[in-house]
């Protein structure tokens, strides 16, 4: 997932604040608590962050994320769905509630000069690391927390989220046959935003956009530099394909529609006196809601075919759809709750509103987007996102100082600020889990809301 960073700052006096009074702080302070468990949460990200592993390759990941789970005092299943890890920790009847991270990284050369940093061709860029680290800090302090709550805390170690694959991939392993229908499914991911905050969509905004990724081939007929008019260059092909489909944005979508079309790929030839017989594009589409993609594909599908028809190719372009997902819409009972939980631990001031991102990811997918894969619906998802910036380096960047804004997710100098950033990641998760394993409950200052969001869906202590 890549989250986008805000253009500036958030100005004083826009941050959100729940319409209802934050509760007191818990007796039991998360944030001194998590401090307990850091050590191993900072030894296993300085681990993972130094020997990334990409999408689908992530065994050696997987293994220290198991034995992390294991330490917390897990019962651990390796091997759902590819790579793909599950921990359990029972404590009594009541709720199923679930937490999950992801395993891999991003095909990034790392430049951060960090003493950790990758010396591979991969690098943990979106804060997978974090995600993995928090995770295991929050189970071993829910392991130490016995007493504040009960039911059964199954925590996802999900690979291959930067392809979009992997999420499916363990559902259709029989990820919920196996462990149990969910009560709820909290997630939170990293973004430039000031360590300590945290941010959530809200008002039906969707937290991450749908998307497609497109691996495209256009034909051409390959000749000798030469003699250019003996042949049909698909070089020039991708080239006006690349410039054409600029337009999909620019003049087929409505100014109101977030839409986005990249091409983040284009590959051909092997000398510069050969015209290739190909040319190989990767594209990816992006938008806020299912009707938007599908109109947007459909307009990729026309340029790419339009484009290779005036270049005289004798063979359509090859268009194979890699993946998609759908937007990730979080339910609003549930969000609600979890943001009181984080105003009660970090401060309301602390607790933005997300606008949405032209991110994608396949956590919706543990939700009813992927009714037809586990055949479920009415699994409420939770998902936010965590400020990892340094809070130094973020009032420098208010003040107007470019050279002070933060490196965006996927960028390859992109690092959490850690002595900043751990402990709130850690402590926030395990609020959130706490708040769910409280059970449902009508969401204060919303007259007439309802736990389950008006559907008559009943709550985590419900699940089976």
């Amino acid at each position: 997932m890549t989250p986008s960073p805000p253009e500036t700052p958030h100005a004083p006096g826009t941050r959100y604040r729940p319409d209802a009074a934050a509760p007191e702080p818990s007796p039991e302070d998360l944030l001194a608590r998590a401090g307990g468990v850091l050590r191993p949460a900072l030894g296993l990200y300085l681990d993972i962050h130094a020997d990334p592993e990409l999408s689908g390759q992530e065994a050696r990941t997987a293994d220290r994320f198991a034995r992390g789970l294991a330490s917390a005092g897990c019962e651990v299943v390796r091997g759902v769905g590819g790579h793909g890890v599950v921990g359990v920790l029972r404590n009594g009847g009541g709720p199923h509630v679930w937490l999950r991270a992801e395993l891999d990284a991003l095909p990034v050369r790392e430049r951060t000069g960090l003493p950790y940093a990758s010396t591979s061709e991969a690098m943990h860029a979106c804060g997978h690391d974090l995600h993995l680290a928090a995770a295991v800090g929050a189970t071993e302090l829910l392991a130490r927390l016995t007493d504040r709550w009960r039911g059964t805390l199954v925590v996802v170690g999900q690979p291959a989220e930067e392809t979009l694959t992997g999420a499916e991939a363990m559902l259709r392993d029989g990820l919920y046959e196996r462990f149990g229908r969910p009560g709820a499914v909290l997630a939170q991911h990293a973004a430039p935003l000031p360590s300590g905050t945290v941010a959530h969509a809200v008002g039906g905004v969707p937290a991450a956009a749908a998307s497609a990724m497109l691996d495209v081939v256009l034909h051409g007929t390959g000749g000798h530099a030469a003699a250019p008019h003996l042949a049909v260059d698909p070089v020039v092909t991708a080239a006006a394909a690349v410039m054409r489909l600029q337009t999909v944005v620019a003049r087929e979508t409505a100014p109101q529609d977030q839409v986005s079309v990249t091409v983040g790929t284009l590959r051909a030839g092997t000398a510069a006196n050969v015209i290739p017989d190909s040319a190989a594009l990767g594209i990816g589409v992006r938008a806020t809601d299912e009707a938007s993609l599908d109109r947007a594909l459909c307009a990729v599908h026309r340029v790419l075919a339009a484009e290779s028809a005036a270049s005289g190719a004798l063979r359509e372009p090859s268009v194979t759809v890699t993946s998609r997902s759908a937007s990730l819409r979080c339910d609003p009972a549930v969000t609600y709750a979890v943001m009181r939980a984080h105003s009660g631990l970090l401060g309301a001031a602390r607790v933005l509103p997300w606008p949405g991102s032209m991110a994608a990811e396949d956590f919706g997918l543990f939700g009813d987007a992927g009714a037809s894969v586990h055949g479920l619906r009415g699994i409420p998802l939770c998902y936010w996102m965590l400020g990892v910036v340094d809070p130094g380096v973020w009032d420098r960047a208010a003040t107007g100082d470019r050279g002070s804004l933060p490196a965006p997710n996927h960028s390859p100098h992109f690092a959490p600020h850690l002595g900043s950033a751990l402990r709130p990641a850690v402590a926030a998760l395990t609020a959130a889990a706490l708040d769910r394993f409280a059970g449902p409950r009508v969401a204060e200052g919303r007259p007439g809301a309802r736990a389950d969001g008006g559907s008559g869906r009943t709550g985590p202590d419900d699940a089976s």
